[in-house]
């Protein structure tokens, strides 16, 4: 294969990794949203069979038993290792929780949402495969490709682990906000690489440093607001068992200060990113993919607050939900792409007027 081609093959598989994890991070929305983490209590398997079943008929002899023992050895494992490293408190309250003896129901709709979500792991995990041994087409050329490719492999081994104690533990509070934001550093490490791949022997531009710096501060208020959205949403979790899954319309109400803080801060969001399209336009013309990626980031943001509207004053729905986190990942990683082309362009079309 000629050196074109395998530089091309490496750059179509990064895209199609980087589309697998958006649409990934869609599908954990969903399982989020519709509370379906324990649809499948068992893994890689699910009900011990690669096809999960569709009726009760189907499942194990005493499946409820067997699952909850293991996920008590599971939980006593983690807690071993929070001992380990300090976090006693923490351990003890994961040894005591006693709702982790409440077997899931099985629920058939649940199950293949989970099951689906798997699926699309699986096949994410696959391209990031392909991606880190394709990437050894880069090492005489760039050798951060192929490193950051590698350990990008290896910090999705610890995502997957991280993700079976999220619901293993009931969704301890900490762990659900370390869980997102490793998400988006493993798209963030493939958006880098694919996008070292492409911009490979272009030159650098000479950008004015004002579009530098609102640029790294709409992505760290990106990173923030994120954060500050799983807390929110950890916060509901919380409210909601209280009301035992029922009285929806109080559960905003119920998160208190975290979600004002979360609800105060799209508003900066908004007016930074407002801040930055005016930049653009005025550095770059519409042929350029800087000024593509912000029609696109701006769309993106009025569609977050659409959802944000939605699940405000309407009771949560759960297809809003999984909306909102996909487009604050799509917000983010437009954001991060905007700012590697700021230094080092994909398209030397249109940079300046």
């Amino acid at each position: 294969m000629s050196i074109a081609a395998s530089n091309k093959r490496f750059q179509n598989i990064g895209l199609i990794t980087i589309v697998c994890l958006f649409v990934l991070i869609l599908a954990g929305g969903v399982v989020r949203s519709s509370g379906s983490g324990m649809g499948c209590p068992d893994w890689p398997k699910c009900f011990g069979r690669y096809i999960p079943p569709t009726n009760s008929a189907e499942l194990p002899k005493d499946y409820k038993q067997t699952y909850v023992e293991k996920r008590l050895a599971k939980n006593e494992r983690f807690a071993k290792t929070l001992d380990v490293f300090g976090y006693s408190d923490l351990a003890k309250r994961i040894r005591e929780d006693r709702s982790i003896l409440i077997p899931e129901e099985f629920n058939a709709g649940k199950t293949w949402t989970e099951y689906i979500n798997r699926l699309i792991g699986m096949i994410s995990g696959i391209f990031l495969l392909l991606s880190a041994v394709y990437s050894f087409d880069y090492w005489g050329k760039d050798k951060k490709i192929t490193v950051l490719s590698v350990f990008n492999l290896i910090l999705v081994g610890f995502q997957g682990w991280l993700g079976s104690i999220v619901v293993s533990t009931n969704l301890v509070a900490w762990i659900v906000t370390v869980h997102m934001l490793l998400a988006l550093a493993i798209l963030a490490i493939c958006i880098y690489t694919y996008h070292l791949a492409r911009v490979y022997g272009n030159s650098k531009l000479n950008t004015s440093p004002a579009i530098y710096i609102i640029t790294i501060i709409a992505l760290v208020l990106s990173i923030v607001q994120i954060t500050f959205g799983t807390e929110v949403r950890e916060k509901i979790d919380a409210v909601a068992t209280h009301y035992q899954g029922g009285y929806r319309d109080n559960w905003i109400k119920g998160a208190g200060q975290i979600f004002t803080n979360h609800r105060d801060l799209a508003t900066l969001v908004f007016i930074i990113n407002v801040a930055l399209y005016a930049l653009i336009r005025k550095r770059f013309n519409r042929h350029s993919i800087h000024q593509q990626l912000m029609s696109f980031n701006f769309l993106m943001i009025m569609l977050q607050m659409v959802t944000g509207v939605l699940l405000s004053y309407w009771a949560l729905p759960p297809v809003a939900q999984a909306a909102h986190i996909l487009l604050a990942s799509l917000i983010f990683g437009a954001q991060f792409y905007l700012l590697l082309n700021l230094h080092q362009s994909v398209n030397v079309r249109g940079i300046s007027k």
